[in-house]
């Protein structure tokens, strides 16, 4: 008893009886235009908040823009690039800022790094851990800069009430008066705040590495610091590579705890650029803050541009 094959209901067939695969649409004007109506609204709310913006701020650093005086905007070319670049609070700002990122990249990839190994492992109540060190990410940096302002305070600050307790210091220490102690302060809060994104990244890094690699580690009797540095960071070390570049993007362009803080002081000596720019916005010198935020943008294009390249080499790897 022969059957009878039934055609595939709202499907083609070839000539064999085999369903054929989706007919791609052809292109037409109408389509297009179509699909620049859809497109129109988010390009023209982008066109008009973004980049208008952007451009004529830009061209504020080429020409005498003062608050002071509106009477005169005429074009000065590259003399506030060159006021800028001879100023001698400049340098303090640039040495400020190296500072201000290396002094927290270095712990925030090491206390992250050590993080991240532990929640790794499983144990009682991981996922609260995980929570509770995931939590700052979602804070604000003003606000974490105003929170710290008063832990660090001379006067009545907890940081100075611990210390005194515990016996270290006999008098408070006026944390945020004094140039020194005042970029230490910043730092801490910057690296309580940043360890977390390490963490959080490090440990999506390491569920990846096969576990076959550590039994096998483990059956050949290599020892933690051997699994360390000849499995867990090579596997990783594009992750850790990317990671240590975005957050050096962001920490040079993030002035929100410094801001609240010291806002700059003492005496400039927490300053960095980013900081320095908003102050000279508050004076009303709009062409030299533009001109500053220029030269931010030149920085961070230098690390955007590494962070791109290392960006294709992992994928060229995972290819």
């Amino acid at each position: 008893m022969t059957q009878t094959a039934l055609p595939t209901k709202g499907r083609p067939t070839s000539g064999l009886g085999a369903p054929s695969g989706p007919r791609k649409r052809t292109f037409t004007v109408t389509r297009g235009l179509i699909v620049l109506a859809f497109m129109a609204p988010a390009v023209i709310f982008v066109a008009i908040f973004t980049y208008y913006p952007m451009i004529s701020g830009s061209q504020m650093a080429f020409r005498k823009w003062n608050l002071a005086d509106l009477t005169d905007t005429s074009w000065v070319g590259f003399d506030n690039f060159t006021a800028i670049f001879t100023d001698p609070t400049f340098f303090t700002v640039l040495g400020n800022t190296a500072i201000w990122v290396f002094a927290s990249i270095i712990p925030q990839l090491l206390i992250g790094f050590a993080l991240a190994l532990w929640l790794r492992r499983r144990f009682r109540f991981r996922g609260v851990y995980q929570a509770l060190i995931f939590f700052p990410w979602a804070i604000s940096g003003f606000l974490i800069g105003i929170v710290f302002r008063w832990m660090f305070n001379g006067e009545f600050g907890v940081i100075n009430d611990l210390l005194v307790k515990i016996g270290i210091v006999d008098t408070p220490v006026p944390w945020l008066a004094k140039p020194g102690t005042a970029m230490f302060a910043v730092v801490v809060a910057n690296v309580w705040y940043g360890v977390t994104f390490f963490a959080i990244m490090i440990l999506a890094a390491l569920q990846s590495v096969p576990d076959e690699l550590y039994e096998a580690a483990a059956l050949d009797g290599a020892s933690k610091p051997r699994v360390l540095f000849q499995i867990t960071i090579p596997q990783i070390a594009t992750t850790l590579a990317l990671t240590v570049l975005l957050r050096v993007i962001w920490i040079f362009n993030f002035p929100d705890i410094i801001y609240a803080m010291t806002g700059g002081g003492p005496a400039n000596q927490t300053h960095i650029v980013t900081t320095w720019m908003i102050e000279t916005t508050q004076r009303g010198d709009y062409g030299h803050a533009s001109a500053t935020g220029l030269i931010v943008v030149a920085v961070l294009l230098v690390f955007s541009a590494f962070y791109l390249l290392a960006l294709r080499e992992r994928k060229e790897v995972r290819s």
